[in-house]
């Protein structure tokens, strides 16, 4: 796990090429039109598209004239930004991807990295830090907000849930069955119930409703 904040040092900007070339993911047009005159107003950063779609994102990062992509977590669509990030990450050449958006919880920071990211802000960081994360993000630098890191690290106490459990278990706070969870993450519920039973064993709970409290409690999953 990379340690939070480590891509904002002095240096992290110097290595980057000029004309850092980047694609906006968000289905919020007021969003991507602040970000994108944000910025442009950096005399080397390109915003050479925008997107309110995460497979939009995905065809647009194919056409291999992005350097970094700023992703949302949450879309309207049926593909999120996680699954998005890992498709991009798969590309022949690929984009780095900066997450950038609203979620802090261990379920979300998780999935954006496993599935690739290079680093995690939220959407209330300073512009310098933004413009920063992305000049270390196009370097191959992590560039983690001040606190995600660390944020994944306290869990009071409790052994860490994996993002699959994570993902298991917010799909279980939304009312989904074993069998909706399995179809949802193409999963046996054989492999589902073997999930659950480590994730009751892990938040030290003996029903589906106390684990569902619990890591809302803890902020591991989404309160809403």
């Amino acid at each position: 796990m990379p340690e939070a904040g480590s891509a904002f040092g002095d240096g992290a900007g110097s290595e980057a090429a000029a004309g850092i070339r980047l694609l906006i993911a968000d289905d919020h047009p007021v969003v991507r039109a602040g970000v994108r005159a944000m910025l442009e107003a950096e005399d080397d950063l390109v915003v050479v598209a925008d997107v309110d779609r995460a497979d939009a994102a995905v065809r647009r990062a194919a056409d291999g004239d992005v350097d970094v992509v700023l992703m949302d977590l949450q879309f309207p669509s049926d593909m999120q930004g996680a699954e998005a990030t890992r498709h991009i990450r798969s590309l022949d050449d690929a984009p780095r991807v900066l997450v950038l958006t609203n979620y802090d919880t261990d379920a979300d920071i998780l999935s954006a990295i496993e599935a690739g990211a290079s680093g995690y802000l939220l959407k209330d960081s300073p512009p310098g830090e933004l413009t920063a994360a992305i000049r270390a993000a196009a370097t191959g630098e992590p560039a983690f907000a001040p606190g995600v890191s660390s944020r994944l690290d306290a869990n009071d106490g409790l052994e860490r849930l994996t993002g699959r459990e994570a993902e298991v278990l917010g799909l279980v706070a939304s009312g989904h069955t074993n069998r909706e969870i399995g179809r949802a993450l193409f999963l046996s519920e054989a492999t589902v119930k073997s999930h659950l039973v480590h994730i009751f064993t892990k938040l030290e709970v003996g029903s589906r409703t106390a684990a569902v409290a619990r890591a809302r409690a803890l902020g591991i999953i989404r309160s809403n």
